[in-house]
């Protein structure tokens, strides 16, 4: 085991390189110049010299091999340089909005695995039969819905009930405030994107959950574990749920993954300060430093959540082992 995981970390490094390589290469590729952008932002006149001083001040004129082996060795080092708009630290920019995304994500995540794996089960047992069916409308009404439109009629129905219960209308803040500071008006702000993205993503692993537990309670084991009077409470539990989450578990990984990415339309929704407005603002403003620093952090997420689904394999089948 720790040999396969010695393993797997070193694979993370040229994971990581080439990601680098392709998105250095791909900012590059966008029409379009930083410097022109922010040149021209104030509404004023700027002539080739000052773009060429831009570019000097941001290093664009050096050769693109220095540039990248500057971007990689700055990553691997926890130094991603200084944005390019703002003039401001990368990692200043990111820490000031990573927290609340990374909340929602998590939130997200435990808000869809506690509708989705418990509903998914129950369809799989009463196969079929009314519950079945009103689970299945629910999972493909999550699949069918927008998050931006659910996010809406999130925000809807807050003003109309608390106008109704309190005679005005009350919004979640926008200002984030950590929980440990302040809970309750931490989890104002957060609870409502979290449930919006949450029960979209619960739709897609309720689904899978449901066709995994099928597949698995008419293998020979569990017909057997019945033939020879277990519970049946330990047959579901202890047998079946624990083989059926393999591959629920992958889609979770990946899930989160994403979550952990950033909420572009639902942060635009609830007008939050996160990772993925950031992301959106960077492309625009040709912002190529906080661009790839963004990539790298969303690609280190998907490695390091790909390796904890694999080792989280091992746990739920004893058959599995790593060598």
């Amino acid at each position: 085991m720790y040999r396969y995981i010695i393993k797997r970390l070193l694979l993370v490094i040229p994971t990581l390189v080439g990601a680098a390589a392709l998105v250095f290469l791909l900012m590059r590729l966008i029409p379009g110049d930083i410097c022109v952008v922010r040149l021209g932002s104030g509404g004023g006149t700027f002539d080739e010299r000052a773009v060429q001083a831009c570019h000097a001040q941001l290093g664009l004129d050096r050769p693109m091999f220095l540039q990248f082996v500057d971007f990689v060795w700055g990553f691997f080092r926890g130094d991603f340089g200084t944005s390019m708009w703002s003039g401001k630290p990368v990692l200043y920019e990111i820490a000031a909005r990573f927290p609340i995304s990374l909340e929602i994500a998590i939130m997200a995540v435990v808000v869809a695995n506690l509708i989705a794996i418990p509903l998914g089960t129950l369809s799989a047992l009463k196969q079929n039969s009314p519950i079945d069916l009103v689970i299945r409308v629910i999972s493909i009404a999550g699949l069918a819905t927008p998050s931006f439109w659910l996010g809406i009629l999130f925000i809807l129905a807050i003003l109309n009930v608390s106008q109704a219960a309190f005679g005005s209308p009350w919004m979640p803040p926008i200002d984030y405030v950590p929980i440990w500071k302040d809970p309750l008006r931490n989890l104002s702000m957060v609870i409502f994107p979290a449930l919006t993205v949450g029960y979209r993503t619960s739709a897609v692993t309720m689904r899978m959950t449901r066709s995994a537990m099928l597949e698995v309670l008419r293998e020979d084991y569990i017909r057997t574990a019945r033939a020879k009077g277990l519970v049946e409470h330990i047959i579901i539990n202890r047998h079946a749920l624990k083989n059926a989450l393999l591959p629920v578990v992958t889609l979770i990984g990946i899930e989160a993954a994403f979550l952990i990415g950033g909420l572009v339309v639902t942060e635009q929704v609830f007008n939050l300060n996160g990772i993925g407005r950031l992301f959106v603002q960077s492309v625009q403003n040709q912002d190529y430093t906080m661009t790839q620093a963004l990539v790298m952090l969303v690609v280190a997420a998907f490695v390091l959540t790909n390796t904890v689904v694999d080792l989280i394999y091992a746990w739920l089948d004893p058959r599995i082992r790593y060598g």
